[in-house]
């Protein structure tokens, strides 16, 4: 995508304190309207298994609040920043460091993760210290590999964004490796949902990830697993403990499964993790509810599973149930 006027400033900022010791590294934003609607939380997962940096040896890790979880996917609760749902336009602040590591010495931590996003494209910014002297940088540029935008009541979706170093990101991770970077080499794919302050954002969803199901009800025959009695008679958000709850207490490999969760805080966002894999993450509804779909594997072993859902923004929890699988005919 073609530079800014803003970003391309920070960019030749941020390369000058990487070689300059005695450089004061330049901050700025690009100029333009105000956005009309405050972020009310959300997410963004950033998958690097694809990218450059898992090809090199490069790990992605994290600084609490963020989490990561298998298949080098890490989540960053959106902490902050201003969207036009009109126009699919948002600064969104992120919550937590990324901390790579690999052959060099010690770790590279980016700080005060942001992303700049206009419509189908856009920028991802982190704070760094180089030369002694701390400041941001565009890391990297995105832009959407298949469809805009989704804008639904309460939120903005961006799904499938690939991120890409710019030249100053590529002379970063260089200095910081030792391994040449280039600009343009892929740092793999973002997914991110926010809030835009009227109602709650829809639950957001991995590329290519089962759709939940309609409405984030509970699914018709879901038994609480561990009590007695169903999911749906749990006690609304706020009066009660989280719960979960599946809807079939077996199944065969290669069926369908699905959970649903209550008691959480409006708005939290929450990771579904199949016997301790996360997959999935989703948003509690204004009466703290969630619900997921996800296949159960053909290659599934025979007898019981977990599924967990863990709350990471709002009020900490974490509460599963567990399901069991069949022999395979």
């Amino acid at each position: 995508m073609g530079k800014r006027p803003g970003a391309a400033a920070l960019a030749a900022g941020a390369l000058f304190a990487l070689c300059c010791p005695t450089a004061v590294a330049v901050e700025g934003a690009p100029a333009g309207k105000p956005l009309p609607r405050e972020v009310s939380g959300g997410y963004a997962s950033w998958a690097t298994a694809d990218g450059e940096l898992t090809g090199r040896g490069v790990s992605l890790d994290v600084t609490a609040p963020a989490v990561r979880s298998a298949g080098e996917r890490a989540w960053f609760p959106a902490d902050g920043g201003a969207a036009d749902p009109e126009t699919g336009a948002a600064d969104v602040e992120l919550g937590g460091a990324a901390r790579l590591t690999g052959a060099a010495a010690r770790p590279l931590l980016l700080s005060g993760l942001r992303l700049e996003l206009d419509g189908d494209e856009g920028a991802l910014y982190a704070r760094t210290a180089a030369g002694g002297r701390s400041g941001e940088l565009a890391l990297a540029e995105v832009a959407l590999s298949g469809a805009g935008p989704v804008v639904r009541t309460g939120g903005v979706t961006w799904a499938g964004l690939r991120a890409s170093l710019t030249a100053e990101g590529a002379a970063l991770l260089s200095a910081w490796s030792g391994d040449p970077f280039a600009a343009g080499d892929g740092l793999g794919v973002l997914d991110v949902t926010v809030g835009t302050g009227a109602g709650q954002p829809a639950a957001p969803q991995e590329s290519g990830s089962p759709q939940p199901s309609p409405g984030g009800g509970q699914p018709q025959g879901a038994q609480q697993s561990g009590s007695a009695g169903s999911g749906a008679d749990a006690q609304s958000a706020g009066s009660a403990a989280p719960t979960a709850a599946v809807e079939l207490q077996a199944l065969a490999p290669g069926g369908e499964q699905a959970v649903t969760g209550a008691g959480f805080a409006p708005g939290a966002v929450v990771l579904v993790a199949i016997d301790g894999d996360t997959r999935y993450q989703a948003v509690a509804d204004a009466d703290g509810r969630i619900a997921q779909r996800f296949p159960v594997y053909a290659t599934a072993f025979e007898g019981e599973h977990t599924v967990e859902l863990t709350a990471v923004s709002g009020e900490p929890a974490a509460v599963s149930a567990q399901f069991g699988v069949e022999a395979s005919n």
